[in-house]
């Protein structure tokens, strides 16, 4: 098959003006920088975090660079720990006033066979992609519900409903994603709080490379209707969409970017 090449990117519309945006695992290239970039492109102001303190500091310098340090903030934030949950939310509310966006972005991956799977890799992919999401949605939600508004996507994934070996333990925390944001919307309705998630099935960035084989990079671009992989900002570009009030009258709904074929 021949790749398609990448669209032209898409330039903002204001459609985040005014408003403030978590954005977790958002140090650098991937979907959560991206996504703080795209925010910051569309009128926010955007707090992003990350677990990799260097990497965090030297995105949000860069980012301040181009749309001004008013703008822009970092707090380091293990989403495993709940105290750092805690205060990457106080910070969000202390410095901006207000909470009206929040990305669940980080996630932890990896490749393994159930059958030399430890306790601990299934363990860490849980807490860090199921668990951090729970955390942080909870957090936020118990933030605005007491302002009536505000939303929340979670970044999930494909393979929450299609098999693929070696991924039982990421398949197992992005289908408990998929669920937790249908519930989460729910409880959220009354208070005025819209919840919903993305479900990306390939978006090229360096960590992918990194714990992904060149040999399954291959074929799973090669099952891709388009025959290439996402670019990040494509996906970020749907999470602004949800983030917005275009997406109003949607919530609980886990929305395929994906171009992927059986």
């Amino acid at each position: 098959m021949t790749g398609v090449e990448s669209p032209a990117y898409v330039p903002g519309h204001g459609l985040l003006a005014g408003r403030t945006a978590v954005v977790t695992a958002a140090a650098g290239a991937g979907i959560g920088g991206a996504t703080a970039r795209r925010f910051l492109e569309e009128g926010a102001r955007v707090l992003i975090s990350d677990a990799h303190t260097r990497r965090l500091k030297e995105y949000e310098a860069e980012l301040a660079g181009e749309f001004g340090a008013e703008r822009v903030t970092a707090v380091p934030c293990d989403v495993t720990d709940e105290k750092q949950v805690r205060v990457l939310f106080d910070t969000a509310l202390r410095e901006h006033g207000r909470l009206d966006v929040v990305v669940n972005n980080a996630g932890l991956g990896g490749t393994s066979s159930l059958v030399h799977m430890t306790d601990d890799q299934w363990t860490r992919v849980l807490d860090v992609t199921l668990n951090g999401t729970f955390r942080c949605t909870r957090a936020a939600l118990r933030r605005m519900r007491e302002a009536g508004a505000g939303v929340i996507v979670n970044n999930a994934s494909v393979v929450g409903w299609r098999a693929q070996p070696g991924q039982a333990h990421y398949a197992a925390a992005k289908a408990g994603v998929m669920a937790l944001t249908r519930c989460a919307a729910l409880e959220a309705a009354e208070y005025g709080v819209r919840v919903n998630a993305v479900s990306p099935s390939l978006a090229m960035h360096p960590h992918l490379v990194k714990v992904t084989t060149p040999e399954l990079l291959e074929e799973l671009t090669a099952r891709e209707a388009f025959g290439r992989y996402a670019e990040p900002w494509e996906v970020a570009n749907v999470i602004v969409f949800l983030a917005s009030d275009y997406s109003s009258y949607m919530t609980g709904e886990v929305v395929s970017v994906s171009s992927r074929h059986p």
